[in-house]
């Protein structure tokens, strides 16, 4: 078989959704209005977080991450399908393909942490709510943020900077409307042993972390509340992580239907339907939530 080494690839096809052109208009419109309600919401939320003294709290902090980072996500993946569907070029260049992945292996890292630092921040308002202040001081919501941050961006860009050492054959095809690291890695014609190894590594950084403070935070707040002598309290303290475990049964909801989804079917058309809902779709809903 054929193959072309790195720097002979020029661009990848981004297959989409669909192949039927009647279809194109809808998705196009579809997309847009998911994109502007996924900004506008998001970017509200940051406004009022930062424009009003009542927000100026370590859990609006937070949110205000978390809205920040579902902006940036679907930035990276959205507008460029928008403009394939418009241009009628399903076509991706090798590099955008590469920073693509970069920044949704940053940014959905990066969102997998603050939903476990926002479950902490939960249990500790919950469980400790005299010493709530204290503990999470300002400082500790630094020290909460910047390290997830950093850890996304170097896993994001070592996977991505890996990338670089593969030839590809010359199906160049990507069954998905973004460039999705799994199926990049798919098409190469060389060792992919070191990717593979990688990807398992990344998927156990943040699942080994984040998942289990999560599942963690929640114990402690059950507990809690059910210690807890008036239904009216254990109402309030229930409301007060409503919204976030919402947000957190969407987005690992939708991330586990994918995995389980991709292992089941065999169609790639498929699989690029259900990434929607990890990609696209929590992003949009978290304003509703919160």
């Amino acid at each position: 078989m054929e193959s072309k080494s790195q720097t002979d690839v020029s661009k990848f096809l981004l297959l989409g959704l669909t192949e039927d052109p009647e279809l194109q208009p809808f998705l196009f419109f579809l997309f847009l209005s998911i994109y502007l309600v996924t900004v506008l919401g998001n970017l509200l939320i940051i406004l009022a977080v930062s424009s009003d003294s009542h927000f100026h709290a370590p859990m609006y902090f937070f949110l205000a991450n978390l809205s920040f980072t579902e902006i940036c996500l679907s930035t990276t993946t959205i507008p460029k399908m928008l403009v394939n569907i418009q241009t009628h070029n399903q076509s991706i260049t090798y590099r955008g393909c590469l920073i693509q992945i970069c920044f949704i292996l940053l940014f959905g890292g990066f969102e997998n942490f603050i939903l476990a630092v926002m479950a902490y921040d939960c249990c500790v308002a919950i469980c400790h709510p005299l010493r709530y202040m204290v503990i999470v001081n300002p400082q500790l919501c630094v020290l909460l943020v910047l390290p997830p941050l950093l850890m996304s961006t170097i896993v994001g860009l070592i996977l991505s900077l890996t990338m670089l050492r593969l030839s590809f054959c010359k199906n160049l095809e990507i069954p998905h409307f973004f460039c999705e690291l799994a199926q990049v890695v798919k098409l190469a014609c060389s060792d992919t042993l070191i990717n593979n190894i990688l990807i398992y590594l990344a998927i156990g950084i943040f699942g080994a972390i984040s998942l289990p403070g999560i599942i963690f935070s929640y114990v402690r707040i059950v507990s809690s509340v059910l210690r807890m002598p008036s239904a009216r309290a254990k109402l309030k303290a229930f409301s007060t992580c409503g919204s976030h475990l919402s947000v957190v049964s969407l987005f690992y909801g939708t991330v586990f239907g994918v995995y389980i989804s991709s292992e089941v079917t065999t169609s790639p058309r498929k699989t690029s339907v259900a990434s929607v809902m990890y990609i696209v779709v929590p992003q949009m809903m978290n304003p509703f939530y919160l």
